[in-house]
């Protein structure tokens, strides 16, 4: 058992009981009885435990509570046992720590292993109390002889309840380190077989897909409280170490409102829904918009990330579509690219480019015929508008 209690153990000086044998021959008679009904209590009363009491664990669990009355009966009857409780009965002990280790891992909860030791101890107390009166105890006896009896319950339940916690540490760490070996799986683009593989070791249920938020470190405990609780995290990111990847399950539709809320004022960037073994790109297009400082949500940016995907291309392509102005004033070409662009974007609406402009109406027809003059029919050819759109963009 590696997590004792800090609770002061009590000492058998502490309770003035004194069984005798006949005593001792009567609880030790009906102790295999007070197992079975203390079980049969437990099916009855605490919910979680109505199917568990059969197979292995029920045999596990009936051998638990043998333990536990028989260290209770060693504490009570023993000559000469030492004053602490720990000490008097190790198997017991370590079997109710055990026991704890074993609900934990079945799933079941502290409250549940409690209550079970609360029902416990009312069936026990009874049958015991009435077994001991039975073979003589004296009725004055009783109190102390109570008092042992639950000082007894006590001892064995804390141990329990530290059996439980160290599982469930010990299970929580490293499934935690199972669902970080995903995360950074899904990063690397592993195999099919690899990352299913990964998600069963984890103990992780496949989403439909997952959504890739670039969080600031300092906010990811919030941000993990309002989202999915099988969201895997991974904080070894590339020249991002003040940023922790979440990847959100099932954030797709109208649950990505419901995400991008819980993101506001974060300074977190959400990336696409993507189907979950194409975690890495949204967490690619996470970061570029992020490195890029556009804002929360990729998708509100797709042009600006199209626009920019290949910086030397697009200049090129400028540089194609302009070459017709090359050899106006610098001034000039400045003022028909800049016209041209609205146009564009416009569809030809000369009064919206004038807004835009701040210019007349006229001073637009104006300029549109200098740049007809320029281009001629190409301005009237769709791949030609589509290349000025794309590099006017």
């Amino acid at each position: 058992m590696t997590n004792k209690s800090s609770r002061e153990i009590p000492s058998l000086s502490s309770y003035d009981v004194h069984l005798t044998p006949e005593v001792v021959d009567s609880i030790r008679a009906v102790l295999p009885q007070v197992g079975d009904d203390v079980v049969a209590a437990i099916i009855a009363e605490v919910p979680p435990y109505q199917d568990a009491l059969s197979g292995h664990m029920g045999e596990t669990i009936r051998t638990a509570v043998g333990i536990a009355l028989g260290g209770f009966l060693s504490l009570a009857s023993g000559d000469g046992l030492p004053a602490d409780v720990s000490a008097a009965t190790p198997p017991a002990l370590q079997g109710a720590y055990d026991l704890g280790r074993g609900e934990a891992r079945s799933g079941r909860t502290m409250e549940a292993l409690l209550a079970a030791y609360r029902i416990g101890a009312r069936v026990a107390w009874r049958e015991l109390a009435s077994k001991a009166v039975e073979g003589g105890m004296a009725p004055e006896m009783l109190v102390e002889f109570s008092a042992l009896v639950f000082a007894w319950i006590d001892e064995i339940s804390e141990a329990s309840a530290a059996g439980h916690a160290d599982e469930r540490a010990t299970t929580g760490r490293v499934q935690r380190q199972l669902r970080e070996r995903l995360a950074r799986k899904l990063l690397a683009e592993a195999t099919p077989e690899e990352l299913d593989d990964a998600a069963v070791r984890a103990e992780w249920t496949p989403p439909s897909t997952l959504t890739a938020v670039l969080v600031p470190n300092s906010q990811v405990g919030t941000i993990l409280a309002k989202v999915n609780q099988g969201t895997l995290e991974h904080d070894d990111l590339r020249d991002l170490d003040d940023h922790t990847l979440l990847l959100v399950p099932d954030a797709h539709g109208r649950r990505r409102r419901a995400l991008m809320k819980a993101l506001e004022g974060r300074r977190a960037v959400a990336g696409p829904a993507k189907p979950w073994r194409e975690a890495r790109v949204s967490y690619e297009r996470a970061r570029r918009v992020h490195l890029a400082g556009l804002g929360s949500d990729t998708e509100q940016h797709l042009v600006e990330l199209v626009l920019s995907a290949d910086t030397d291309a697009r200049e090129d392509l400028r540089a194609q579509v302009l070459a017709p102005l090359a050899d106006l004033r610098p001034a000039t070409a400045e003022k028909l690219t800049e016209t041209l662009r609205s146009w564009l974007l416009h569809q030809g609406r000369r009064e919206d480019v004038a807004a835009e402009l701040f210019i007349h109406p006229q001073t637009v027809r104006y300029r549109m015929g200098q740049l007809r003059d320029v281009y001629g029919d190409r301005l009237d050819d769709p791949a030609m508008l589509l290349a000025l759109t794309v590099a006017l963009g």
